[in-house]
């Protein structure tokens, strides 16, 4: 089937995840990439696939004082919600293209890029770009989801619609966000862009918590891609399939507030 739709965070689903989906997965390893990131006191700081800007806002309050900050997305429905929530600092918010980054070569010490290298047509060639940009011996770091069945709720989610739409799946969660967790595909990728030294790969486990089934299950069907693939295969039925969803979840992990694993893998490379 056609991926196309994986790459659209369009209409009301930027802002459900912001204030649904960020808070679930995404904080916990924006503060840990932006203690990585300005431990090295890079002065010139470029984010790629900020989406709505929790990396952002952390590496505003982490990075020396001096330092300055541009981060883009592809979509600017995500940039939007990430410019009208802002930052502590100046940041210069810009739409772009991470398979052809519209800066100069070397314009940067650091390029960061938290959960968005999964959506990459062409990871090489994007990683390529991040080392163009890069000025030499800066930092390269970005963080991709490791494979869905580390990943509790995404995975119970994923096989709940399953059920539903035996015929025609929606595997947006398994196929797009934990979809490139294979650390040796990580690292000849990297090498192909012509990162000569090695990478060092944590795989960082957290936990992703909520008051109740309802949230992962709104979150990840209503903030997300997977909102596409739902109704597109049956129009009228988001409802139903995060109550379904929220019925899988409270069956695994209870009626009340809920805990999951999550994990990821956190990469460093030195162009």
């Amino acid at each position: 089937m056609s991926t196309q739709g994986d790459k659209l965070f369009a209409g009301a689903i930027p802002r459900l995840y912001e204030t649904h989906l960020v808070p679930l997965i995404f904080a916990a390893y924006a503060e840990d990439m932006a203690r990585r990131v300005a431990a090295g006191k890079p002065r010139r700081v470029l984010e790629m696939a900020a989406g709505t800007g929790v990396v952002t806002r952390a590496l505003a309050t982490t990075l020396d004082a001096d330092a300055s900050l541009v981060a883009t997305d592809l979509n600017d429905g995500m940039l939007s919600e990430a410019k009208s929530i802002g930052a502590s600092r100046p940041v210069t918010w810009r739409q772009a293209d991470a398979m052809a980054l519209p800066f100069d070569d070397g314009s940067f010490d650091a390029v960061v890029c938290q959960f968005g290298a999964m959506f990459f047509p062409d990871k090489a060639a994007a990683f390529r770009e991040a080392r163009r940009v890069l000025a030499p011996g800066g930092t390269f770091a970005f963080s991709v989801w490791d494979r869905i069945e580390d990943n509790e709720f995404a995975d119970v989610i994923t096989q709940s619609l399953a059920k539903r739409f035996s015929d025609d799946p929606p595997r947006f969660l398994a196929r797009t966000p934990h979809g490139y967790h294979d650390r040796s595909a990580i690292v000849r990728d990297l090498a192909s862009a012509g990162f000569t030294t090695p990478a060092a790969i944590d795989t960082v486990a957290e936990r992703s918590r909520a008051a109740s089934a309802d949230i992962p299950a709104f979150a990840y069907c209503a903030g997300t891609p997977l909102r596409n693939e739902i109704e597109a295969r049956a129009p009228g039925g988001l409802d139903a399939a995060m109550r379904l969803a929220a019925d899988a979840l409270a069956e695994r992990f209870g009626r009340g507030p809920i805990d999951g694993k999550i994990q990821a893998h956190v990469v460093i490379v030195e162009a």
